[in-house]
């Protein structure tokens, strides 16, 4: 159970993303994002941009749940869309998780920081029946600059 956001240090910088459906067309490009810390260290925020099609850029915020037991990530992207996520990050593994009403979908994804902490190699997961079967969407690995 996290009692602040301490634990998320690892995170904080500046990182090129690698979606795997850029790598499997044969595509270079351009994603990064970045984790600050707004005022306070209270939360922490994670902006991206993604020059591709078929990936919005956008924003989120993670903090502690209403319950201070658990993280929440608020996600909002250049399409309009909005969701929150449960988030966890245990032993070098961050997770991300939602379980959608019908006839929206689950997501979840599940990356791992090696042990230096200069590389997070992850994929995320949908789910069309609530998250009892999972199925691969992509691939994401995120290097440290």
């Amino acid at each position: 159970m996290p009692e602040n956001l301490d634990e998320l240090k690892p995170f904080i910088g500046r990182w090129r993303m690698t979606p795997s459906f850029v790598t499997d067309a044969g595509d270079t490009t351009n994603a990064h994002t970045s984790f600050e810390w707004l005022v306070g260290r209270r939360f922490l925020i994670q902006r991206w941009e993604v020059e591709h099609p078929d990936a919005p850029d956008g924003i989120a915020i993670i903090g502690l749940g209403f319950d201070e037991t658990a993280y929440r990530q608020h996600y909002f992207d250049s399409r309009g869309v909005e969701r929150i996520y449960n988030m966890d990050f245990l032993d070098n593994t961050w997770t991300l998780r939602r379980i959608g009403e019908h006839p929206d979908f689950s997501q979840r994804f599940i990356g791992r920081f090696d042990d230096d902490g200069a590389s997070i190699v992850g994929s995320w997961e949908i789910s069309r029946d609530k998250g009892s079967t999972w199925s691969h969407d992509f691939g994401l690995t995120y290097i440290k600059l």
